[in-house]
């Protein structure tokens, strides 16, 4: 075999050190209580404001994926707010511009938003993977959300993602053993 290949195969196994996560009940607490609080208050809010009953403009999946990172590991990277606000905001904002210029074939629409939204991302220093998420929901999601537009930037997007940072604030710092965030910008 090749030296490069066994190189680049030999970069698969790891770096064969251990997961430095540790576990602590405070941080599991706060963990469970922020994501609890905050997808709580997004899918009691989504009642409220739901187009039918299948619905729920407010509470849409990426949200489940950012709450893991506020909730469960505010110090990573893309925990933090600059992360969270511009990589869900540029995704959002790519997924509609992408459905509104090529809506069909579907696969194509879905991977250029989400291949978009991963560069920008990227070049603009918000990565933040459930934002991909986002960019997907705008193209693959019920007319509904297709006839919102550009509104759906604001509302599930923005929207929902301040107010689960507001619950991340409060819920993150209750234990001190955390700090959130570690930084804004």
């Amino acid at each position: 075999m090749p030296q490069f290949l066994k190189n680049y195969l030999a970069k698969m196994r790891g770096g064969g050190n251990k997961s430095p996560h540790a576990v602590n009940w405070r941080n599991a607490l706060c963990s469970w209580l922020g994501a609890f609080i905050g997808l709580a208050l997004l899918g009691w809010l989504s009642t409220s404001s739901s187009l039918t009953e299948h619905d729920h403009l407010i509470l849409i999946g990426p949200f489940g994926a950012t709450a893991v990172l506020l909730y469960g590991s505010p110090a990573a990277p893309f925990a933090q707010p600059r992360y969270v606000l511009g990589g869900h905001f540029i995704s959002a904002v790519v997924g509609v511009t992408v459905y509104l210029l090529l809506p069909e074939p579907l696969w194509l629409a879905s991977a250029l938003a989400v291949s978009i939204a991963t560069v920008l991302m990227y070049l603009t220093h918000t990565t933040h993977p459930p934002g991909g998420a986002t960019a997907l929901i705008a193209i693959i999601g019920s007319e509904s959300i297709h006839a919102q537009g550009y509104w759906y930037v604001l509302n599930p997007v923005m929207l929902g993602i301040v107010l689960l940072l507001l619950v991340a604030l409060v819920v993150n710092n209750l234990s001190p053993l955390r700090k959130y965030p570690n930084y804004w910008w």
